[in-house]
């Protein structure tokens, strides 16, 4: 499962999911841009890693919610680095409510850094991918996306139409020697989740089979493996990291 002389993109690479992904491929030598508004805390950490194992890291200050922007951003990685292998769509955010006290702005936010920004960056990814032929493109969604979860209509809408994208832009590309996948973290323990209490956080570990919260290495680990040569004969699938929740 090297990923040694592959070129990657992850967005949303400075915490969290993002963030073991970018170490992930790292450590098994790709050369990695990182897409976020801010760095990363461990960014020397990260680069110190790289140096191990022959790859690089490169971070680009992007808010994935301003298209041109994002759209910019990845041309001009592309641009720089001749080639693209694998891109990983992972930024979002949240903005949790009700749908009756849910401002259309909280919506419209939550698509436009979740799900446009995957299109955006997609469509300049695919085409360089298209042309090399070859190429990965992964978008981090939800399980929310799968079940739906009470309270985030607009988050489980973006997370269930990035599924409904993938499997598209799959068949799109597939021809041309690109794959397409969709990883479904369930409950992963990230600075998004912390903010629940502990009550919540309790009666959610007893709806998990495996009795346990995910960590952001168990889906890096998909992550890397979906990027690598080693899934070669994979694309338009939803693979859920959940310890069983949605079974």
């Amino acid at each position: 499962m090297t990923l040694q002389g592959k070129k990657a993109i992850v967005t949303g690479g400075s915490r969290g999911i993002g963030n073991a992904i970018v170490r992930e491929f790292l450590e098994r030598g790709a050369t990695v841009y990182s897409l976020s508004r801010t760095e990363a805390a461990n960014q020397a950490e990260l680069e110190a890693a790289a140096r191990h194992t022959g790859g690089a890291l490169h971070w680009r200050q992007t808010d994935v919610g301003k298209e041109e922007e994002l759209a910019q951003t990845v041309d001009a990685v592309i641009a720089e680095a001749g080639a693209l292998d694998v891109l990983v769509n992972n930024a979002g955010i949240t903005r949790d409510g009700l749908i009756f006290r849910m401002a259309t702005a909280d919506w419209d936010d939550v698509l436009r850094a979740n799900l446009t920004s995957a299109f955006i960056a997609s469509r300049a990814a695919a085409r360089a991918m298209i042309k090399q032929r070859s190429g990965c493109i992964l978008s981090v969604s939800s399980v929310s996306g799968i079940m739906g979860n009470a309270g985030q209509v607009n988050y489980a809408a973006s997370k269930a139409g990035l599924i409904g994208f993938s499997k598209s832009l799959a068949r799109e590309v597939a021809s041309r020697g690109v794959r397409v996948n969709v990883i479904a973290p369930g409950f992963i323990e990230t600075d998004m989740t912390r903010t629940l209490g502990e009550k919540a956080r309790v009666v959610l570990i007893g709806q998990i089979p495996v009795g346990r919260v995910g960590t952001a290495e168990d889906v890096a680990a998909l992550a890397a493996f979906l990027a690598s040569d080693a899934a070669a004969y994979i694309t338009g699938q939803v693979i859920a990291v959940d310890g069983g929740l949605s079974m």
